[in-house]
């Protein structure tokens, strides 16, 4: 997509580290020059145009919102986001920008919707990490393998589990090629260092030969790996039906550190490799995990801090956008007037 764009690819320092090993992994010659914008800086496209990043949280690090600075007003897109005040990598939210920012002329708010139906805020990250020692330190897990499964670009969660990992004194191995793709963007970036407490398993003999040393001795070992979605190539279902030199056995510990993203396939593929474990008689964990998206408390804030004239929900399907439509008109837009519903390949105009 990038190819048909006669323009730099701008990004932070870590998705442009990601970009890079992504390229290489698959053998794409990108055309386009790539440039890093650190966040809490700017950089100049044109004349006219500027283009800011500012510190924001979620579960990938280097989050940024952005806005961009034109003569006629500020455009800003909020991203993924959720306001964490206390996150386990990086810093938090930088406030102060966001609302300097607010302060001047914000002519349009893209805003991230995808849990504006949620009350309240969404768990930090630090809340998550408990949640997730709680569970992997108090099971009785001598002599049975554990097993957990995340979003591969969720270096704060894997940071968090590989601390868990090392007070419970078993050998962590992170099994998958995606794992490995973003875990050694971070590296580069000294964002994490896990390569000294971690053995890193890129390719099927590679899993297949850490796996035959976890047959001999489970309770040694704690397994992190790709397929929290219950995609049928990843690691975890292959794990699931006993094709990488291992097999479960009755109370060997699963634990799923994330949310089934919202879609059929999603759904459909999580219910038949939890079909498989059951049927491998595990113990099972679900949702052992903090979202990195912002609910309508936190959409609240950010809409007080940026004061845009107009609001264009995004990220999210119609119930939940008419869910935006109705926050943002209980703090005083109007519908159609400075609220703004999308549809796909829309222009909007704004005087």
């Amino acid at each position: 997509m990038a190819a048909k764009y006669n323009c730099p690819i701008i990004a932070t320092p870590y998705t442009i580290s990601v970009i890079k090993a992504i390229a290489k992994d698959k053998d794409i010659t990108l055309r386009n020059e790539l440039k890093v914008l650190k966040n809490n800086s700017k950089m100049k496209l044109s004349d006219s145009i500027t283009i800011e990043f500012i510190n924001m949280t979620h579960s990938i690090p280097d989050t940024a919102l952005v806005v961009i600075h034109t003569p006629e007003g500020k455009v800003v897109y909020s991203n993924d986001f959720k306001l964490d005040n206390t996150p386990t990598l990086g810093k938090k939210p930088n406030y102060e920008q966001i609302k300097k920012t607010g302060k001047n002329n914000v002519k349009v708010l893209i805003i991230d919707s995808l849990y504006a139906d949620m009350e309240g805020r969404t768990p930090s990250e630090s809340e998550a990490k408990q949640k997730l020692e709680e569970v992997m330190l108090s099971q009785d897990s001598k002599g049975k393998a554990v097993i957990v499964t995340t979003f591969s670009s969720h270096i704060a969660r894997l940071k968090a589990i590989v601390e868990i990992g090392k007070k419970m004194n078993r050998k962590i191995l992170f099994l998958g090629r995606s794992l490995a793709k973003y875990v050694y963007a971070a590296e580069d970036m000294d964002l994490v260092n896990f390569s000294k407490d971690v053995e890193i398993c890129r390719y099927t003999n590679q899993m297949k030969k850490a796996l035959r040393e976890v047959e001999k001795d489970r309770g040694k070992y704690l397994v992190v790996c790709t397929g929290h979605q219950g995609e049928p190539r990843a690691v975890l279902s292959r794990i699931a039906e006993a094709r990488l030199n291992f097999k479960l056995i009755p109370e060997d510990i699963v634990i799923f550190s994330c949310t089934t993203i919202p879609s059929e396939m999603n759904y459909k593929n999580r219910e038949i490799l939890e079909k498989k474990l059951e049927a491998r008689k595990v113990k099972i964990f679900k949702d052992i995990h903090a979202s990195g998206h912002a609910r309508n408390e936190e959409h609240r804030e950010l809409i007080k801090m940026l004061n845009p004239e107009n609001i264009i929900p995004s990220h999210a399907g119609k119930k939940k956008v008419e869910c935006m439509v109705k926050l943002a008109e209980e703090m005083g837009y109007k519908k159609d007037e400075s609220i703004h519903v999308a549809e796909d390949g829309m222009t909007f105009e704004f005087q």
